[in-house]
């Protein structure tokens, strides 16, 4: 698919220097002179409505947080992150089940700096900022979850300008971890088949989506989970375009399949609807005029599919 990295998260050209991690000293002196992009339970520092919030490493809600990862250099700048989310906001709303709405704002930063929810920002994003941003979230909430050593317990540390962690115990190395998500155009003639989660705002439909298992293709993965969640069975698959998704540590591999049957048998713990829907209803749909079905969210990558899939731009 040639338009495939245009996707949101899709890619900037990143220069990730992963040559230099294993020098701390290298690490340290860029840092100081680099810039550092803060996060509070997950969510990044925005500085305005499209433009992240940057930091001088010296900044004073830094020099109480945990340790800083290299994310790579922005033209000749060095990029880091940092997890601050040992501070405590005043009156911290309650975040609600399916999108958090809320901002934070923190009174050592200027007017206008607040951190926001990665998906409510993204699609303002440029390029470059939404691959530092999703990179940051993701390894800042790898080591929030992994900072025991899985084979036998003990605490690990920190290594590799961020990129790793070690067991000082049993010296057990432990990486960042993705976990892939095939998510997925299931076209028969001029229809395409959605879903919707019982969770979900009222009216959202968006693409069959699901965990790939272990000793599992990805074309086998889509042809399970639409024949598990719907009872639709399905035939020639092809990738498409792969989108990052830190929510928590997902890489959504985006593909397209042609359905064999149209009977559909829904499986109630995964679903509570899907259905069927021609392309002309599709534009009605992603022009906010249906009656009944909502558009998935500008930015993901079912959004990002589905206009190609109505632009005719798969190939």
């Amino acid at each position: 698919m040639r338009l495939a990295e245009t996707v949101t998260f899709g890619g900037s050209g990143l220069d990730r220097a992963a040559h230099l991690r294993a020098d701390p000293a290298k690490i340290e002196a860029l840092r100081q002179a680099g810039k550092v992009l803060p996060l509070w339970r997950g969510k990044p520092l925005m500085a305005t409505a499209s433009d992240l919030g940057w930091l001088s490493s010296d900044h004073s809600i830094l020099q109480a947080a945990s340790d800083t990862v290299f994310l790579g250099f922005d033209a000749a700048t060095a990029c880091f992150a940092q997890d601050i989310s040992h501070w405590q906001p005043d009156g911290e709303p309650s975040a609600p089940a399916f999108l958090d709405t809320s901002r934070q704002t923190h009174p050592e930063l200027p007017d206008g700096h607040g951190f926001e929810d990665l998906r409510n920002v993204m699609a303002q994003l440029s390029a470059r900022d939404a691959e530092l941003a999703v990179t940051a979230k993701a390894i800042l909430q790898w080591h929030a979850s992994h900072g025991y050593c899985a084979k036998c317990g003990a605490v690990s540390v920190v290594s590799n300008a961020g990129w790793q962690r070690n067991c000082p115990t049993c010296q057990t190395s432990h990486f960042p971890r993705t976990d892939p998500v095939v998510i997925m155009l299931v076209l028969r003639g001029n229809n395409l088949l959605l879903g919707r989660n019982a969770v979900w705002p009222e009216g959202m439909y968006s693409l069959l989506a699901g965990f790939v298992e272990p000793g599992e293709t990805l074309e086998a993965a889509v042809r399970r989970e639409v024949f598990e969640e719907t009872g639709v069975t399905t035939g020639t698959v092809r990738y498409l375009a792969s989108q990052p998704w830190p929510f928590p540590a997902s890489l959504m591999i985006g593909c397209i399949a042609e359905a064999t049957s149209e009977t559909i048998k829904l499986d109630p713990v995964e679903l509570q609807d899907a259905l069927w829907i021609s392309r002309e209803d599709m534009l009605a749909v992603v022009a906010g005029q249906h009656p009944k079905i909502k558009a998935s969210r500008k930015g993901a990558i079912a959004s990002f599919l589905i206009g190609k899939w109505l632009a005719d731009q798969l190939d």
